[in-house]
């Protein structure tokens, strides 16, 4: 699990992907650890800067990804133990959101744009 020191904390970033946070230099050392296989973010600024964003709300501790509800709620499951945002704001690159699903996520925005609500029968 990393640790943002309390120094470090205006250079926090959370992945758009995935929603986890850390800072700059920590996606710049060792990429997004749910999302590096297609964001390939270390040592890629550029790419950093594309698919993370400094515009978040809320912060959370999920310790047991597979068993906290909270997870399962926010479409966490299965991810690494961290801090993740509540909401991330920015816009995807299409060819980042193409690279996700083609490695199997299903891509849904985490600013809230987007609701998962069931359809109504009607």
């Amino acid at each position: 699990m990393s640790f943002i020191p309390t120094n470090q904390q205006r250079y926090m970033r959370a992945c758009m992907v995935c929603s986890i946070v850390r800072t700059e230099q920590q996606f710049k050392t060792s990429g997004c650890p749910n999302c590096e296989s297609f964001l390939e973010l270390t040592n890629n600024g550029e790419a950093i800067h594309e698919c993370t964003s400094q515009v978040f709300e809320g912060l959370m501790t999920i310790a047991d990804t597979n068993k906290s509800w909270v997870a399962r709620y926010q479409r966490l499951e299965g991810y690494v133990p961290g801090v993740y945002a509540v909401q991330v704001e920015g816009v995807l690159p299409e060819e980042v959101i193409v690279a996700a699903e083609n490695a199997g996520i299903n891509y849904i925005p985490r600013d809230g744009s987007v609701s998962e609500a069931l359809p109504v029968d009607g």
